[in-house]
This record gives C-alpha cells, structure tokens and sequence, in this order.
C-alpha cells in the first residue's frame, strides 16, 4: 500500500537532544520555580516522576494530564493544585530556557518541508507527557511551527503514552489512516519501533539513538534523515 502519512518523534528525532541533558535542565528550571514557594526539592522531583510514571501507565479512561495531577496531588498534597496555573505559566515562560541544552537541524526542516510538498500528511507522535505549551515550544526549537503538523500529542489531548500500542492506534482512528499506510520516524528503539507491532512502517532514526534493551537494531529501516528521504523517494 502505498505511504501517505509519515509520523514523527520530537524529542532526539525533530528536535536533537541529550535526554539525561535536557531532563537535568528541566528539572533545574523546576526547582527554580517552585523551591522559593515552599516546596521540597526532592519531593517535586519526585512527584513529577510519580506523575509521569502515572501517565505511561494510563489506559485511556482519562487524559494524561488528569492522571499526571491526580497523583501528583496525592504525592504534593492536595494544596498543589491551586498552583496549576503557576506551572501553566511555567511551561509559557521559564521552560523557554531549555532551549539551549537542544540542538538545531537544518536539514530536517527541509526534508520535513519537502515531504509536505511532495503531498505526504504529517503528525507529530510525541510522546504526551507534556502540557501543550512546553510541545508547542520544542516544535518551534526544531524549526517549525504546530500548524505545520496536522496532529501533536499533548498530555490534554490524549490518554496513553508510548510504548503503549494504544497510543498508536489512538493517532491511526485520530487521522483514520490505515497502519500500512503510515510510517513512524523515531530515535528511539523501544517507544517509537513498537508501533511496528500495530502494522506500521517503521524508520529508525540513528541520530541521537536511544536502544536502552539493546535490541538487534538491523532489523529496521535506519539512518540519518537523508537516508529517511532515499527510503521515502524524495
């Protein structure tokens, strides 16, 4: 069947990055905030992990932003939501300046661009762990703008997470595109290869490569992004 849809990671994929780098910043960033209104260091560390931990595991009976406070909350105290819009806020402003430990690709604009043009439909398969803000500004890092992507993840908008294959079919019924037509573009072997699983295309970004399981990685489509635009005929 022939490819019209092209499924894109952001994280190490779109947008080049260190993950232990960029997670450092961010909870920097965090701690800067929150620490002077009172809050433990740690304990917002880990309630943030905890939350995180809480959206993997959702199984779409809520948004992953309803199953990031609610435990949240449980591990903070219920006092912490009365600051939700002081992390909203957060994601407007502070969490602007992980930008710098975040790399730039010129090339990966371009060929994102020219699959555009050549009439591909393109989404964003972020993994949505995330409020729309903070994605809507690492679309921009990477060079784009959200409405360059017919569909972006956010943790209001979705309630699985990678490597849940629900996530995956969730985007498949969102752009009611069949898996065989569709190929999934990421760094990561084992969030992004698994949408194999549900049928479809897979490549394998070797920039910025994540195999945290040390999977035999050959047997992939695999490379660089100019090796992505050979395997797509552009």
């Amino acid at each position: 069947m022939k490819i019209t849809t092209i499924l894109f990671d952001l994280d190490g994929t779109l947008l080049p990055m260190d993950n232990e780098e960029f997670t450092r910043e961010y909870f920097k960033l965090l701690r800067r905030r929150f620490v002077p209104l009172g809050y433990d260091s740690k304990a917002l560390v880990d309630g943030v992990w905890a939350g995180t931990y809480a959206m993997v595991k959702n199984d779409g009976s809520c948004t992953n932003e309803k199953a990031f406070w609610n435990k949240f909350a449980e591990k903070m105290g219920i006092g912490i939501l009365k600051h939700k819009p002081l992390f909203d806020a957060f994601y407007l402003e502070e969490f602007n300046e992980a930008r710098k430990v975040c790399g730039f690709n010129e090339n990966t604009v371009r060929i994102v661009r020219s699959l555009k043009n050549s009439g591909y439909r393109i989404a964003l398969a972020t993994n949505p762990i995330f409020p729309a803000a903070a994605t809507e500004s690492r679309i921009r890092w990477a060079g784009f703008e959200p409405s360059d992507f017919e569909l972006y993840t956010t943790y209001e908008n979705i309630g699985y997470c990678k490597p849940n294959t629900e996530y995956y079919k969730e985007i498949l019924h969102r752009l009611n595109v069949s898996a065989e037509e569709c190929v999934m573009v990421g760094n990561d072997v084992g969030e992004d290869m698994v949408a194999e699983t549900v049928g479809i295309n897979v490549f394998l970004l070797t920039d910025n490569l994540i195999n945290k399981e040390k999977k035999d990685i050959s047997v992939f489509h695999r490379g660089g992004f100019d090796d992505l635009a050979i395997y797509l005929n552009i």
